[in-house]
């Protein structure tokens, strides 16, 4: 992970420190700021040391009760790890200013979206000479698909001043890159290998003519995994989301909890009196089953502070508590279970999938996460998970074409 360090960030500190009341918070900060510092003449220092200095400083003001410098602060971590990008940042806390909003950047955006409505209309009406019959809806999608290629426009030597757009690029480059990455061909950087073969005309024949068509199906299954691992995101981090909700968005993607499992079951309910919410089938033929909580929703903490350490919090408790119960019952059925459905249930596992570290603004992430790992290697046949955690570890295998452990 690249973490930046530039002046927007060392403005952005300097606002945090004015709007910081307790000592120990604004000495926090000037640790930031010393660490920054402490590079070669005329370079800020940048690294995990950094993150680790503000994440303390953010620690600091939860404390002291300064919820409003907590805020500040985790705004200087997103964008130092590229969560929030330097404009939103500028405008958002008028960093450098021209007059009562960015003038020079108004005008930019402005004449930008100037540019791009002149463009629009002329290819529009060169679309509808070619296409008279075309509805609004054929249109609009001539347009989406457009936008997508803009990000592989190239400038041909042989045509000085003019720009191309190629039709159909970055569809096909996200395949090529996913391909390169699963069949785990030693490439520095895939995404750019990909823009290269999108740009050669004989490397695409070459694909085309591929008669399995083995690679294109590869391609086009890990790009529906990472729609729909885009979409769960969206569900996930969305403050309304019920658990029907994260139910629905998890239904057929079964790939995103593991290699080691094969399917889901076709019943949900397999013992009297309980509904399970996911039930896997492992490879071995076993059952494991995934109770589901609610993720950003969560009215309730997952972690607490307990003689200087953090441990899960009630609800997480409550939640391993019904999976146990589940597995005993799954326990006491298993004869019955296993000759109406084939199902093996002795040896039966549960996960627990509930909140999100984003509930914690005061607390690391990585604290999160460790605190249930922790619990997790003390509990057994039980695992908990938060549902960010489930979805970075699926990501990080889908970017590397293989099945998420």
């Amino acid at each position: 992970m690249s973490v930046r360090s530039d002046m927007v960030l060392e403005r952005q500190l300097g606002q945090v420190r004015g709007a910081a009341a307790a000592e120990a918070v604004r000495s926090a900060v000037d640790a930031v700021f010393a660490y920054m510092g402490s590079g070669s003449p005329g370079r800020r220092r940048q690294g995990k040391e950094l993150v680790r200095l503000m994440e303390a400083a953010r620690k600091t003001a939860a404390e002291a009760g300064e919820w409003h410098v907590v805020r500040l602060l985790q705004d200087s971590l997103d964008y130092a790890e590229g969560r929030i990008l330097q404009q939103d940042l500028e405008e958002r806390y008028r960093i450098f200013q021209d007059g009562a909003r960015r003038e020079r950047s108004r005008d930019f955006v402005a004449s930008s979206l100037r540019t791009m409505h002149q463009w629009l209309v002329a290819a529009g009406e060169a679309y509808l000479r070619e296409h008279p019959g075309a509805s609004a809806e054929e249109t609009l999608s001539h347009f989406r698909a457009q936008g997508e290629d803009a990000a592989f426009l190239r400038a041909p030597d042989d045509r000085p001043g003019r720009y191309v757009i190629p039709r159909g690029a970055a569809e096909i480059s996200l395949w090529l890159e996913r391909l390169l990455r699963s069949e785990r061909i030693d490439v520095a950087d895939p995404a750019e290998s990909a823009r290269r073969i999108v740009g050669s005309p004989q490397a695409v024949a070459l694909l085309a003519a591929d008669r399995e068509g083995r690679l294109i199906l590869q391609a086009a299954e890990l790009r529906r995994r990472a729609a729909g691992l885009e979409e769960l995101r969206a569900v996930v981090e969305d403050r309304t989301a019920t658990e029907a909700d994260l139910q629905r968005a998890l239904e057929g993607n079964h790939w995103i909890f593991g290699g080691r499992f094969v399917g889901e079951a076709a019943r949900r309910r397999l013992v009297p009196g309980d509904e399970v919410d996911i039930p896997l089938i492992r490879g071995d033929g076993a059952l494991h089953i995934v109770e589901l909580k609610r993720a950003m929703s969560l009215d309730a903490p997952l972690v607490k502070r307990h003689r200087h350490a953090w441990v899960p919090a009630a609800h997480v408790h409550e939640a391993v508590g019904q999976a146990v119960n589940y597995l005993v019952g799954l326990d006491e059925h298993r004869a019955r279970i296993r000759e109406e459905l084939g199902i093996e249930t002795r040896r039966a596992g549960a996960l627990v999938l509930v909140g999100h570290p984003g509930l914690h603004p005061d607390v690391p992430e990585g604290e999160v996460n460790e605190t249930l790992r922790t619990f997790n290697s003390h509990v057994t046949r039980v695992e908990v998970l938060t549902y960010k955690e489930l979805l970075d570890n699926a990501e990080r295998s889908l970017a590397g074409g293989v099945e998420p452990v």
